[in-house]
């Protein structure tokens, strides 16, 4: 009763050779679906990865009070870095000193080589001591910066719209009214130091006529001591100083985000759905051609169910082709691509989540757009059938 006798899988296949054009138009609507589903996830994926690997657990960050998240306008006096070591336990030590990193942090203007024109970048003044604390970062090309230099992350060419050979090793910088020479490139497994530019903090402090300091980076021995840092913090009302878990400042940044990933995901649902009346249309009007071919195999003994199968083969072989496809394309054509946002730039991250996506969003379109016309299938007569021209 629950069983009935199906149409031949070759059936499926050979139609959708009997109709080359239609075939072929379906498979590149449903692979343009696909690439574009592949590329906005790709982009959501990019930027919460970007910013959840940003930020060390046991790394705390001391800026001004009532500054929030926006570490670019924060101003803290330059005795905070030598007043938190003196004042706290639970920091770490390495080579008998302590791994308390100032740092002068902001967004100016940024040009590439002699004349090139200047866009948003992301600077920061710091000393040897932040690779202590920022133990992510790792100098791929060149050397540390000396007097004049600077040493930027690989990402830092994506964020001010230049080519790496124009931000290579030798390459010139312009900001804040001075040209600094590239000395170095450096890499910190995908966060977001990777956009910034990083100098000597006594030149940068120089160069703005600045004695203050933006923030100070601690690295802590437990996530515990924390709790240590944020108390000195309240007690000294003079300093006016808060504490923050770097993890915690990511984690909001990312939050802060929140509406540009849901106005990502609602692209997907609106290219998914237009996908989907696509193939609708499309496997509707091949239901209409097929009237009388459809009423013939119900004559012949196949029941009604079976050509339903049928076509819901057709319309999931053409979405897994598609499918195939598009991540193909999408990971050949645009593996490594970047993009640029406020906070830097980040690359397109095209993992097994996307491509499971991807492919999902691809079968299911098909699955979905099949549907209809195999219920016309289903419901229509079979005499009726017959007698259609």
């Amino acid at each position: 009763m629950f069983f009935f006798r199906l149409l031949p899988w070759e059936y499926a296949v050979r139609n959708l050779f009997r109709r080359p054009l239609r075939s072929l138009l379906t498979l590149v609507g449903l692979t343009t679906v696909i690439v574009l589903v592949l590329v906005v996830v790709g982009f959501i994926r990019g930027l919460e990865r970007s910013l959840a690997v940003t930020g060390d657990p046991r790394v705390a960050l001391v800026f001004s009070l009532g500054m929030g998240e926006n570490l670019e306008y924060s101003s803290i006096a330059m005795r905070s870095s030598d007043l938190l070591p003196a004042s706290l336990t639970g920091i770490v030590e390495r080579h008998g000193r302590k791994s308390v990193s100032p740092e002068l942090y902001l967004g100016t203007q940024v040009g590439v080589g002699d004349e090139g024109e200047l866009s948003m970048g992301l600077v920061r003044g710091v000393t040897r001591r932040i690779l202590a604390v920022r133990r992510s970062v790792q100098l791929e090309e060149g050397k540390w910066p000396g007097p004049g230099e600077v040493i930027v992350g690989r990402m830092v060419a994506t964020k001010l719209g230049a080519t790496g050979e124009e931000l290579s090793v030798g390459q010139i910088l312009r900001f804040e009214g001075r040209k600094w020479q590239v000395s170095g490139v450096f890499s910190a497994d995908g966060g977001a130091f990777e956009s910034e530019a990083w100098c000597r903090l006594d030149e940068l402090q120089t160069a703005m006529s600045r004695q203050d300091l933006s923030l100070v980076a601690v690295a802590l021995e437990k996530t515990e001591g924390f709790a240590e840092l944020d108390l000195f913090c309240r007690e000294r009302l003079d300093l006016e100083l808060q504490a923050m878990k770097e993890r915690d400042y990511y984690s909001a940044l990312n939050r802060d985000y929140g509406p540009v990933r849901m106005l990502a995901w609602l692209v997907v649902c609106l290219v998914s759905g237009a996908g989907i009346f696509a193939g609708l249309n499309t496997m509707y009007a091949s239901v209409l051609g097929r009237v009388r071919e459809l009423a013939a195999l119900q004559t012949i003994g196949f029941v009604r169910r079976a050509v339903v199968v049928s076509l819901l083969e057709e319309g999931l072989l053409l979405a897994a082709a598609a499918s195939l496809l598009g991540v193909g394309l999408v990971l050949t054509g645009l593996s490594g691509a970047s993009v640029r946002f406020t906070m830097g730039a980040f690359n397109l991250s095209l993992d097994p989540v996307t491509v499971l996506i991807g492919c999902g969003v691809g079968l299911g379109t098909g699955l979905l757009g099949t549907l209809p016309a195999a219920v016309r299938a289903l419901r229509m007569p079979i005499v009726e059938g017959l007698k259609t021209i």
